[in-house]
């Protein structure tokens, strides 16, 4: 085991703070900063060099979230078009006669997330059915939080977190675990299907209170930022037909030719700019140029408004991984043999627990979803798996069952649904700050996640 570290301890203390200031509701900027001055401080020995870690964490942290600021930025821009044009609106007529109340578009909108999301990954996902169902959902009366939390919770939590098609994350689980993929799939399907009901039926109860008690508000003109008495026209209606056509043909080019994540992401912005500037081209003609260049800016004035908040406490918890921090501190900084100040954390907190079926289920969440605090869910998939065979081994329990346990832990806290950068895109394509849909869902995944280890203690 590798040794701890000052560093190692700075971070946990920090992590603390961090986590206590987000339950009070309080912007957590400083004390992010003020994390990666001190790691900085006892990496480094001098205030320059904790200064200058300040910035290089800030550089890296923005590298890392650029293609999703990017994409949201492209997705935006062609949202604003539409708008000039009114093709948003004619889009929104078809399912608004299917779907007539918040309940319906919630769940709707929530099923259509995780079909998508189980064959193109939930990144690219959240661009297809945000761009086309959001006006549908705020149409019905579902606030613009829902519609969010509908798209990340089936996304990001259940789809990613069980992984069923594409099968990355229990590759890397059952590898590290010594089992077969297909076992750890068959035999996480009990706790994959008990996480996601009850999270998802508690953040629908939350929500539903908290609208009928006018805590969130349900105005859709001013949310969506709907034009009124804007003319239709037979480029609203060419471009109604091919935002929609474009996207689907998306989804077949991503089967056909096997895009996923970074790929498929890629060609749903490089579609956006292409249908922006067609509509822009078909609408204003001479005028289009300035036009496009004005929709260039507002998409990227959202995506920073947006992003800007979050790059700095991106910029310390990536310190958290090996890279980021050899990165911005230099190859020595820690120990050898180490693999993170996260991994390091969740295998000392491991070691140092007695051995029993409750207990190891309980330290099979915990450890994944401290290994999820980075915004990354599969950089803990491969210590979930190693301590999955470990536990199971000393408990003469199911290895397979421990490990789905930890890939559920590590993927819906990093993958994520509560690290405020890792629920980014379906934050931004709703347009609602992160850190707000990040509160709304830690409760509901905070009580899926107990639910779902007191009955893995049944299951191992």
């Amino acid at each position: 085991m590798v040794e701890l570290t000052l560093l190692h301890w700075i971070y946990t203390v920090m992590v603390v703070v961090i986590l206590a200031v987000m339950i009070t509701r309080r912007d957590t900027i400083i004390p992010c900063i003020m994390g990666i001055f001190f790691i900085g401080l006892a990496a480094k020995g001098s205030v320059t060099g904790a200064t200058r870690a300040i910035f290089d964490s800030l550089v890296v942290a923005g590298v890392e979230l650029f293609g999703v600021i990017l994409v949201i930025s492209l997705i935006v821009a062609m949202s604003k078009m539409m708008e000039d044009t009114g093709a948003n609106m004619l889009m929104v007529k078809p399912f608004s006669r299917l779907i007539k109340t918040p309940d319906m578009a919630f769940w709707f909108i929530g099923v259509i997330m995780l079909m998508v999301s189980w064959f193109f990954w939930p990144s690219p996902a959240t661009a297809l059915v945000g761009a086309v169902l959001l006006p549908v959902g705020l149409k019905a009366g579902l606030p613009a939080i829902g519609v969010a939390m509908a798209i990340n919770l089936f996304g990001h939590g259940i789809a990613l977190s069980s992984d069923y098609i594409i099968q990355g994350a229990p590759t890397i689980t059952a590898t590290a675990a010594g089992v077969e993929v297909v076992d750890l799939m068959v035999k996480g399907i009990p706790l994959v299907a008990i996480m996601g009901i009850t999270t998802v039926a508690a953040a629908y109860v939350f929500l539903k209170r908290d609208m009928r008690l006018g805590r969130i508000g349900t105005a859709v003109v001013e949310e969506f930022g709907e034009k009124k008495n804007v003319k239709v026209t037979w480029v609203s209606r060419l471009t109604a037909f091919l935002v929609p056509a474009a996207f689907m043909l998306d989804v077949v080019a991503m089967s056909v030719f096997q895009l996923r994540g970074g790929d498929a992401t890629a060609l749903v912005g490089g579609t956006a700019v292409i249908l922006m500037i067609i509509g822009s081209i078909l609408q204003y003609k001479g005028k289009a140029l300035g036009k496009i260049a004005q929709y260039m800016g507002d998409g990227f004035k959202f995506g920073m408004e947006i992003f800007g908040p979050v790059i700095p406490v991106a910029a310390f918890f990536y310190l958290g991984e090996i890279a980021p921090i050899q990165s911005v501190l230099g190859a020595g900084v820690l120990p050898a043999g180490s693999e993170g100040i996260l991994s390091d954390m969740g295998r000392s907190l491991a070691a140092a627990v007695p051995v029993n079926k409750p207990m190891v289920a309980t330290m099979e969440t915990v450890v994944g979803a401290i290994t999820g605090l980075d915004g990354s869910g599969f950089s803990g998939m491969s210590l979930a798996g190693s301590l999955a065979r470990v536990f199971g081994t000393a408990v003469d329990g199911c290895i397979a069952t421990l490990g789905a346990l930890g890939q559920i832990g590590a993927i819906w806290v990093g993958g994520g649904t509560l690290i405020p950068w890792a629920i980014l895109p379906a934050a931004a394509i709703c347009r609602v700050l992160p850190i707000d849909l990040a509160r709304r869902n830690f409760k509901p995944v905070m009580i899926g996640l107990i639910v779902t280890t007191i009955a893995a203690m049944f299951l191992i």
